[in-house]
């Protein structure tokens, strides 16, 4: 212990036994003072994994704005603003002269709803050089379900406007954008040949865009893969795109081996055959879980869930049924998304919420767009708290919409 310390204790004692009650008390508080650091410090390393930055600000939204009351290492280094510097402050020291006020009127309207918010605009750094920040905003809640905080997961996508290859998935929904900017992927052609690669990908790998653009893909694998790789590529096809997921072994810049688990997407991009590889870097997920000590109930579940699934509900005859589940459905549920396709997935949905949920589908059918906080039942029959965006989508044969597609979004909560 620290001599200062142990001087002002002595000096808050009127005898031994009490000082000797005081050191014991202080050092069980800085022990747990010491883990809580250490948790944070390693869960903000893997949330780093997914964002460039993150910043917790306050409920209030009048002037001068929400104050700040966290932000990351990833925050200090986009903005080149420290952590005392932007603490006690508001975002509105990132807008400058050509910030979009109609994004930040849509970003207040949102939050005003209590919903959340993805978007971008022109932001400044400390230098007052410009850079275009992309936010994905979600309430922060109470164990009484009250919103308390916001909590804004932010990247910088400047790159994405310069310097970097663009290849756009034409079948990829709008409404589905955000989750792809998320993840890490490679496209490829035919050959194995790289086309291009996301920052999340560079960032893992530590490579730039022009040393990926000569090379192939199992290049980067140790060399035990390869010719598997190699094999895998010379019976690819459009017809053949494989089905299974693959585990490889990934060799960053750095000589450092990542374990990579990989699906494979096909798509048309100019016309030309776009290999969309995703990755999910198990190294990384499995160094968190086992640090943390973690159960099947704690954090480290949280951290492997995705956030959010999409349904699709499909109207027939003046029947309305679920015709399509995303696959997080049941990462996040653990309920088989087959079990409900083809009805209206209302036995899932707690007892006293199944009727504003049905309720808003018709609205959705009716062609109005709405939000509606309900809770589903897991498989381990717990409750999740999850906000429904109902959206009309598809096709209007004679004013009758006949596709509404919901964004299903896991509440975040605070504990005390």
């Amino acid at each position: 212990m620290d001599a200062s310390i142990v001087e002002l204790l002595k000096q808050a004692s009127k005898d031994e036994e009490s000082f000797a009650k005081l050191s014991n008390l202080f050092e069980n508080l800085s022990n747990k003072v010491s883990n809580t650091q250490q948790q944070l410090d390693l869960l903000e390393s893997a949330i780093n994994e997914d964002y460039d930055s993150i910043c917790i600000t306050e409920l209030d939204l009048d002037l001068p704005g929400p104050r700040i009351v966290y932000v990351n290492s990833g925050f200090e280094k986009m903005t080149g603003y420290s952590r005392d510097e932007a603490i006690g402050n508001t975002p509105r020291m990132l807008q400058g002269p050509k910030t979009d006020r109609a994004v930040l009127d849509r970003l207040r309207e949102r939050l005003i709803d209590g919903q959340c918010f993805f978007g971008h605009t022109v932001n400044y750094r400390k230098d007052g050089k410009e850079f275009i920040n992309q936010w994905d905003i979600h309430p922060l809640t109470n164990a009484e379900g009250e919103i308390t905080h916001w909590v804004s997961y932010q990247r910088d996508i400047s790159e994405n406007n310069k310097a970097e290859k663009v290849i756009f998935d034409a079948n990829v929904d709008a409404d589905d954008l955000r989750e792809e900017s998320r993840r890490t992927y490679l496209d490829l052609d035919m050959q194995g040949s790289i086309l291009a690669s996301n920052k999340a990908f560079r960032e893992m790998t530590g490579y730039e865009v022009d040393e990926l653009k000569p090379i192939k893909v199992w290049d980067l694998i140790e060399d035990g893969q390869k010719e598997s790789a190699r094999e895998l590529f010379e019976n690819l096809s459009s017809d053949n795109v494989p089905r299974n997921k693959h585990n490889w072994t990934f060799i960053t810049k750095e000589s450092k081996m990542l374990n990579i688990e990989t699906t494979m997407k096909w798509f048309v991009n100019n016309d030309q055959d776009v290999f969309r590889v995703y990755m999910e870097n198990l190294t990384m997920r499995n160094r968190i879980l086992n640090a943390l000590h973690l159960d099947n109930n704690g954090l480290g579940n949280l951290l492997s869930k995705k956030d959010e699934f999409t349904l699709k509900y499909q109207k027939n005859n003046g029947s309305i049924s679920l015709s399509h589940v995303s696959e997080s459905f049941n990462t996040i549920t653990g309920h088989d998304s087959d079990s409900i396709v083809g009805t209206l997935g209302l036995d899932l949905v707690h007892e006293e919420d199944k009727e504003q949920v049905s309720k808003h589908i018709e609205k959705a059918f009716e062609g109005r767009c709405s939000t509606y906080k309900c809770r589903y039942k897991n498989a381990s029959g717990d409750t999740l708290n999850i906000i429904q965006h109902f959206n009309p989508d598809g096709s209007i044969d004679e004013q009758e919409i006949d596709t509404v597609k919901v964004t299903a979004i896991v509440e975040l909560e605070l504990n005390d």
